[in-house]
């Protein structure tokens, strides 16, 4: 028989934590973190991480489990999460899986071809090649390697294409080529997944105030402390929303005002880029018209939780 396990999931600021915890204390669930920022520990106040003494006594998996001078690929995430469903599974509690990071959903849920690993002396080289030839000879020189991918994955879309460029090149082979041989499917499960879908204007007025509030809340000195610890200035989490910008005014490449206006942009383009996802590549996905706080929402949200559990 297979276990249930609910996901939420949505664009940035849309409420997917506070709707998961409401879950959670309705189905005796615990919830899973599918946020690929806040697996990173010490980004806190960036990742709008639920403090502990706010969760309501629910147990949260997969947040602060990640070395920030690391970096977690899906692969890793999946590695992980998969696990941590089966245990919670065993207890006889309900998965709630909640974020916003399609890839990492994809990969928990309908795996990842068998590639070849992370090589870090290669993907320096990359990073290297990029800086010193600017960023679009990545998807140049992946275009010459492997032109299906090169049409799926996006120029800016560094992370990916150096991926896509790693397979190909310690592979010997393109990366579309593993993807015609499948993927390591999740066995055992069922899932129900609800998706989040605020008013576009309300969403993004909420993540221009979550960008200033972030700066308030200390987003500047929480980056130096990571810094002072030992985290490179240029590693993927510190490349992160809202990282980068308070790393660029701690170097003085940005004032506090660019910092917040830059921070609220690139999270506004992210929230687009997570409904185009979303909406393509998860169909079954359940929408929510409104915010995860509203109490219609989470009624709604239940309704359908409920009944889909009695099938």
């Amino acid at each position: 028989m297979s276990h249930p396990v609910v996901v939420v999931v949505g664009p940035t600021a849309s409420g997917k934590s506070d709707l998961a915890i409401e879950l959670a204390l309705q189905f005796d669930g615990e919830v899973v973190n599918c946020d690929s920022v806040q697996v990173y520990r010490g980004l806190d106040i960036g990742t709008a991480k639920v403090p502990v003494d706010q969760r309501r006594g629910v147990p949260h998996h997969l947040l602060d489990v990640v070395d920030p001078r690391e970096r977690c690929t899906a692969g890793d995430y999946a590695r992980l999460a998969r696990p941590v469903l089966a245990e919670i599974a065993e207890r006889g509690k309900l998965p709630i899986v909640a974020g916003g990071t399609g890839l990492y959903l994809r990969a928990l849920t309908q795996g990842l071809f068998a590639g070849p690993g992370k090589d870090e002396k290669l993907r320096r080289r990359l990073e290297a090649s990029k800086h010193r030839r600017g960023p679009g000879h990545l998807h140049r020189m992946l275009t010459r390697l492997d032109p299906l991918a090169s049409e799926r994955i996006h120029a800016n879309d560094h992370p990916k294409l150096i991926r896509a460029l790693e397979v190909c090149l310690l592979g010997r082979e393109p990366i579309s080529k593993g993807f015609e041989r499948g993927r390591d499917t999740l066995e055992g499960f069922r899932f129900l997944k609800l998706g989040l879908d605020p008013p576009r204007a309300a969403l993004i007025e909420k993540i221009n105030l979550r960008a200033r509030a972030l700066f308030d809340s200390g987003l500047v000195d929480e980056v130096r402390g990571l810094l002072a610890s030992g985290v490179p200035k240029g590693s993927w989490a510190l490349g992160s929303h809202g990282y980068r910008q308070a790393g660029e005014l701690i170097s003085g490449g940005m004032t506090l005002e660019e910092a917040v206006d830059s921070t609220a942009l690139v999270t506004r383009q992210y929230s687009k880029r997570q409904r185009t996802w979303f909406r393509r590549q998860e169909p079954e996905i359940q929408w929510l018209d409104g915010f995860g706080t509203e109490s219609s929402v989470i009624a709604k949200a239940v309704d359908t939780v409920k009944i889909w559990l009695e099938q």
